[in-house]
């Protein structure tokens, strides 16, 4: 079984030389390695050319456009039937590409999601990697929608959904080509041992969480996914609904109260309860108790980014 490993990237000087020499320290051998990039304006493109030397299989396309040409353009370039995708900041390990892509010799399967490992080196980091992705611990062999950090499909799947939504300039590509195929009913099999290590989570800073945060608000409004299959209904869109609900009524509180003062009391308890909360229901995830001190803020945090970032995509659709 033959495949490409598709990867798009833009300044990614620090990251990309550790992805590739995972992907060519594979147990299965990638057949190709098809990198588009945007015009990175650091080492990025040198660092590939490194790379290419000691390895022919490595294609490397420098084109400028959004994330959703980089992963469109590289897949049209594949020239095998599997297709395989990951990003930079990313770091496959061994078997990664073996496991992901065994179901493919039954071929009544079509998209195989792998999972990926976030890592941390502070408390903060911790405490942020629950609200960046999926846990272990909450992993539904059932139900875990793919990341286009580790997921892999026939190329045909690409062609039948239409590739990745090239309007969706900030982010939301994935979710929306993942949405389609669930929607079109495409089989997809979940394979948690499919494993890259999501490295970058273990730079983040909080100033660049909230960036993230507000970015991929931007994109889930301009998804335009409210009712989503694979999620009971549950999309983004809708619980990004339900914050701004729970603020406003906030609000509407507050300034009754300044004629019902008994009403501040409410506000008070119900103000503890949200700070508590987001302890509680990931109490079986954060053990640490420095980790679980950063849950509300980040909670507090992330609420007012995506609501921002919700309206800019809202506005700019």
């Amino acid at each position: 079984m033959k495949i490409s490993v598709c990867i798009t990237v833009f300044n990614e000087e620090g990251s990309i030389g550790k992805l590739l020499e995972s992907l060519l320290k594979q147990t299965k051998k990638p057949d190709e390695i098809i990198v588009i990039d945007a015009s990175s304006a650091d080492n990025t493109v040198r660092i590939i050319n490194h790379w290419q030397k000691k390895d022919k299989r490595i294609k490397l396309l420098i084109e400028k456009g959004n994330i959703a040409h980089g992963r469109n353009t590289s897949i049209d370039l594949a020239k095998n039937e599997i297709v395989a995708l990951t990003d930079a900041g990313c770091i496959a390990r061994m078997d990664w590409l073996e496991k992901i892509s065994e179901p493919f010799k039954n071929e009544k399967i079509r998209i195989v999601a792998g999972f990926y490992v976030m890592e941390a080196t502070n408390s903060f980091q911790e405490a942020l990697n629950v609200y960046n992705g999926v846990p272990p611990e909450r992993f539904d062999i059932n139900s875990f929608i793919p990341s286009a950090r580790s997921v892999a499909f026939r190329k045909k799947v690409w062609e039948e959904i239409g590739g990745f939504k090239e309007s969706l300039s900030n982010a939301g590509e994935d979710t929306r080509f993942f949405y389609e195929a669930i929607r079109k009913s495409i089989r997809i099999v979940r394979v948690k041992e499919a494993v890259v290590v999501w490295e970058e989570t273990k730079r983040m800073t909080f100033n660049e969480s909230v960036r993230k945060f507000r970015r991929y608000a931007i994109g889930d409004a301009q998804t335009g996914i409210w009712w989503h299959p694979g999620k009971r209904g549950g999309s983004h869109n809708i619980k990004i609904s339900a914050i701004f609900i729970r603020y406003f009524t906030g609000f509407i509180l507050l300034l009754l109260s300044f004629k019902y003062f008994t009403l501040f009391y409410l506000i008070c308890i119900l103000s503890a309860l949200y700070f508590v909360w987001p302890v509680w229901k990931w109490k079986d995830v954060i053990k640490n108790w420095k980790a679980r001190v950063w849950l509300p803020v980040i909670k507090i945090t992330s609420d007012f980014a995506v609501m921002s970032g919700f309206l800019t995509g809202l506005l700019i659709k």
